[in-house]
C-alpha cells in the first residue's frame, strides 16, 4: 500500500523501499505519455441526449468511426438503419447486427444494401425509400462512409469513376439529392439533421473539374483493379472532401429555399464534422500503402500511431456531439464542428454560391451520363444472359431417335 511505504520511507529512508529510485525515474515518463495520449485523444462528447424513437440512417457504420457512432446511438435507443455494401442476408453482416442488438439491448437495428460505388444501387434504395406512402420517419442521416486509396493503387468503380471521388463525394450527392423530399416532408416540429464527415485534407485541396473529368474518363486507369502506374496518379481524396463540404453548404441552402406546404420554417439542419486523425481501417490502408512492407513498417511504428492518432471511439465524439447537442436543433444550419465545438471554415470557396452552383451542375451531369451508360450495360448483360439461357435450353433438348414416333412425325 502507498501509505505504509511512504511511512517506511520517512522513517528508514527511501532507499529502504525496493525499486524506489527505479520507479521514480519511470513515473515522469508514464505521466508524460499519459498526458500526450489524453491531449491527442481530443474532446469528449458531454451531451446526454436520449435517442429513443429517432430513426437514424448511417453509411459506413460497420467499421471504424461509423461503427462507434452506431453503437453509441443504438445504446441510447435510436432506431438505426445501416446502409451497407453487403446484402442484409450476408452471414457476417447478420452476425454483426445480432452482436450489436445483444450488446446494446436494442433490437431496432437493420441493414439495407446500398453500395456507394454503384450509382444504380444508390438510386434503387433511395427511390424505394421516398416512394413509401405515408412518408417514412427520418430524423438523421450520418454520412461516415469514405475511402482513402494509396496513390499507387488507383481504382475505378463499376460506373467508371474514380473510387475516391465517387465514394467520398458523388455517392453522397446522389443519395441526398434523391432523399431530399423525404427530409423536407418531415413535420416542422421534428429535429432533422444531416451530418457530413470530412477531414483536414480539404484545407490544402483544390477542385479542378477538368482534372476530375480526366480522372473519371474511360481509360484514365488501365483497369478497374489496382495498378502500379496509373495514367492519372493524382489523388482526389482532398478534392472529394472539399467538394463534399461545398455540397453540404449548397444542400442547406437548397433545403432552406424550398417553401413547405404548411408554411413553417425548414426543420432540416446540415452539420459538417471533422473527427480528427483516427486509427480507422482506411487510415491504416493509406499509411501502409496497401503493401506487406508498408504493413510491417506500420506494425513497427505502431506505438507512435497509437499515441498521436485517436481511437475510433475518440474519433466518434464530435459526430455524436453534432447528433445530440440541443443547440443544433435550432437555427438555419450549415455549422462546422471539430473537437466538440463549432469552428469556422478554413476555405472561402465552401460558401461561394457560384462555385457551389457549378459543382452541383457538374455532379448532376456526371451522374446522368454514368447512369445512362450503366443502364445500357445492364440491358446488354441481361440480353446476353437470356441468350445463353435460351441457347443452353435448346442444346439440352433431346434429339429424336431414328425409327421412333417423333422422328416419323417430323418426316
Amino acid at each position: 500500500m502507498p501509505i505504509p511505504l511512504l511511512a517506511q520511507g520517512f522513517q528508514e529512508g527511501f532507499a529502504s523501499i525496493p525499486y524506489f529510485y527505479t520507479v521514480l525515474k519511470v513515473v515522469p515518463w508514464v505521466l508524460l505519455v499519459s498526458a500526450l495520449k489524453y491531449y491527442f485523444g481530443g474532446a469528449r462528447n458531454g451531451s446526454e441526449r436520449l435517442m429513443h424513437s429517432k430513426v437514424v440512417m448511417v453509411t459506413g457504420g460497420t467499421s471504424g468511426i461509423g461503427a462507434s457512432v452506431v453503437r453509441e446511438l443504438a445504446t441510447r435507443g435510436a432506431q438505426v438503419i445501416l446502409l451497407t455494401q453487403q446484402a442484409p442476408s450476408d452471414i457476417f453482416l447478420v452476425d454483426y447486427i445480432e452482436d450489436l442488438r445483444r450488446t446494446t439491448k436494442n433490437h431496432l437495428i437493420y441493414a439495407e444494401q446500398v453500395d456507394l460505388s454503384s450509382l444504380y444501387s444508390i438510386r434503387t434504395f433511395a427511390t424505394k425509400w421516398i416512394d413509401n406512402v405515408p412518408p417514412r420517419r427520418l430524423d438523421m442521416v450520418i454520412l461516415c462512409g469514405n475511402t482513402a486509396v494509396p496513390s499507387s493503387q488507383r481504382r475505378t468503380t463499376v460506373d467508371g469513376l474514380d473510387e475516391e471521388w465517387q465514394v467520398n463525394y458523388l455517392s453522397n450527392f446522389h443519395l441526398l439529392s434523391i432523399l431530399s423530399p423525404a427530409l423536407r416532408v418531415q413535420p416542422a416540429h421534428r429535429d432533422v439533421r444531416v451530418i457530413f464527415t470530412t477531414c483536414s485534407s480539404y484545407i490544402g485541396a483544390k477542385i479542378d473539374l477538368k482534372q476530375v473529368e480526366a480522372a473519371c474518363a474511360p481509360g484514365a486507369f488501365e483497369s478497374s483493379k489496382a495498378v502500379k502506374k496509373p495514367k492519372t496518379p493524382t489523388s482526389l481524396f482532398g478534392a472529394s472532401k472539399l467538394a463534399l463540404m461545398i455540397f453540404a453548404n449548397s444542400f442547406q441552402k437548397h433545403l432552406n429555399s424550398v417553401e413547405r406546404a404548411d408554411k413553417m420554417p425548414p426543420c432540416t439542419r446540415v452539420i459538417t464534422v471533422d473527427p480528427g486523425y483516427t486509427r480507422t481501417p482506411g487510415t491504416r490502408r493509406w499509411l501502409t500503402g496497401g503493401s506487406l512492407w508498408g504493413l510491417l513498417l506500420y506494425l513497427i511504428t505502431w506505438p507512435l500511431w497509437w499515441l498521436i492518432l485517436k481511437s475510433p471511439e475518440q474519433g466518434a465524439q464530435s459526430i455524436l456531439y453534432a447528433a445530440m447537442e440541443a443547440r443544433y436543433g435550432r437555427g438555419t444550419g450549415g455549422w462546422m464542428v471539430k473537437e466538440c465545438q463549432e469552428v469556422d471554415l478554413a476555405r472561402r470557396e465552401i460558401k461561394d454560391e457560384e462555385i457551389g452552383k457549378k459543382l452541383w451542375q457538374f455532379s448532376e451531369k456526371q451522374i446522368e451520363l454514368r447512369e445512362k451508360e450503366g443502364a445500357v450495360r445492364r440491358a446488354l448483360e441481361k440480353q446476353e444472359q437470356e441468350s445463353k439461357k435460351n441457347g443452353s435450353s435448346t442444346s439440352g433438348a433431346k434429339e429424336p431417335t431414328p425409327g421412333s414416333r417423333r422422328s416419323r412425325k417430323t418426316k
